[in-house]
């Protein structure tokens, strides 16, 4: 995994558990991967005018951006 996935995964903890493993929030996890793709089809639709990737991936997980 890449350096932006690390950095979207810490901004996902919440926590520590007893064996110093970290606890990560699922939901906010998901969120922001979700989050990260739209806007990269979002930025790409504004340079080429064709925004159907960005309006697929709002409608496929029922997000709006």
């Amino acid at each position: 995994m890449n350096e932006r996935f690390w950095k979207i995964y810490g901004e996902s903890i919440i926590g520590v558990n007893e064996d110093g493993g970290d606890v990560v929030d699922p939901i906010k996890f998901a969120q922001l991967i979700i989050s990260e793709c739209a806007e990269i089809a979002l930025v790409d639709g504004q340079s080429t005018g064709n925004f159907d990737t960005f309006n697929k991936i709002q409608k496929h997980f029922g997000v709006s951006l």
